[in-house]
């Protein structure tokens, strides 16, 4: 399999002195996710976990949605000149009377790791119905334990300390103990990853985790949480105006700019205690 790093040569300068060294940098490469041997998309991903981020990529389209749903998971062939395996490639096989992916999802485009929308055929095939609709769960989280949640997902990015390139997602419980941690050039890979590796362990769904992303909060992670039946998304930085819009629709609890004591609760404050929302207003 493909490292998670990699290492290249780096003119470097400090304080106006120039010198030569070796660089530690996060391994991107292509990997193209198939379903029943037919391409689906090619997502630029950090090598690792690749199960966890094909399965995970198929939940959060709503293709499959129990660990039943896969009948199994491999990698296929590379196309190098010696016909050796380049690991890049994950062929997903779906249970009997499990339906393919609806056309509509197929990417015209390569995904990037900065934004898994690129080349979707229409924004309506991101608008999944999910399995598990928000607001039956009990999750709630205190304020102090949430301030905490910033700090137990940096101390737990190992890769991150080598490379400062990488996006991590953490699951973690309602009073703060970190479950899964993935790390990646792409934060949208990153959380299929954690969703994927629940899907395999029949965690699914996630009704009683928090899953805390070291960027911002855009829609496609708004949707992969609901997706996934995640009540809450905490991220550290901005969430996008149709990111809140979805989290309000879904009923989910979305936090941003959790800096410190500070954070903004955009939606779903009421799992959030001790209950601050005044009386008599909204979120």
């Amino acid at each position: 399999m493909g490292r998670v790093t990699a290492r290249r040569r780096v003119l470097r300068i400090r304080e106006g002195v120039p010198s030569q060294r070796p660089d530690t940098l996060a391994a991107e490469e292509p990997m193209e996710i198939r379903v029943a041997g037919r391409p689906l998309t090619v997502t630029m991903r950090t090598p690792g976990h690749d199960f966890d981020l094909a399965v995970g990529f198929l939940v959060s389209e709503g293709v499959v949605r129990v660990s039943e749903d896969v009948a199994g998971i491999r990698y296929c062939a590379g196309a190098t000149a010696d016909g050796s395996n380049t690991f890049n490639v994950v062929d997903v096989a779906l249970a009997p009377g499990v339906a393919p992916p609806d056309p509509s999802l197929e990417r015209n485009f390569y995904t990037t790791s900065s934004c898994g929308l690129c080349g979707k055929a229409s924004l309506d095939a991101v608008r999944t119905t999910t399995t598990w609709p928000l607001g039956e769960d009990s999750l709630r989280i205190d304020l102090e334990t949430l301030t905490t949640l910033p700090d137990r997902l940096r101390a737990a990015q190992r890769v991150f300390d080598s490379t400062g390139g990488l996006h991590a997602a953490g699951l973690f419980t309602a009073d703060g103990q970190l479950t899964c941690l993935r790390e990646d050039v792409g934060r949208h890979n990153a959380v299929d990853k954690v969703i994927g590796d629940a899907l395999r362990a029949d965690r699914l769904p996630l009704q009683d985790s928090v899953l805390m992303v070291s960027g911002r909060a855009s829609f496609e992670l708004v949707q992969k949480a609901v997706m996934a039946g995640i009540p809450a998304l905490v991220a550290v930085s901005a969430p996008s105006s149709l990111a809140v819009d979805l989290a309000a629709d879904s009923g989910l609890t979305l936090i941003g700019f959790l800096r410190g004591t500070s954070m903004n609760i955009y939606t779903g404050a009421e799992r959030v205690q001790p209950n601050l929302v005044p009386a008599g207003t909204g979120n």
